[in-house]
């Protein structure tokens, strides 16, 4: 099984976080032992996000819901 920081170096190469693999990540950190290497990972990953360097597809899903109901 791929630990978490392997899935957030991928995103983070790619700058793309699909729903797929954010449901991955969502699984990985309530059911698997993770490091410290990992919540590292996983903290950068949500500086990546917050900065622009990674585009979500959850929010850009959102976004379009909030401009076509709006």
């Amino acid at each position: 099984m791929s630990c978490i920081r392997d899935l957030v170096q991928e995103v983070i190469s790619t700058g793309y976080l699909s729903l797929n693999a954010e449901n991955k990540l969502r699984q990985m950190l309530q059911t698997t032992h993770y490091d410290s290497e990992d919540i590292h990972a996983f903290a950068n990953l949500q500086l990546a996000a917050m900065s622009g360097q990674v585009k979500q597809e959850s929010r850009e899903l959102y976004q379009l819901a909030i401009m076509k109901n709006g």
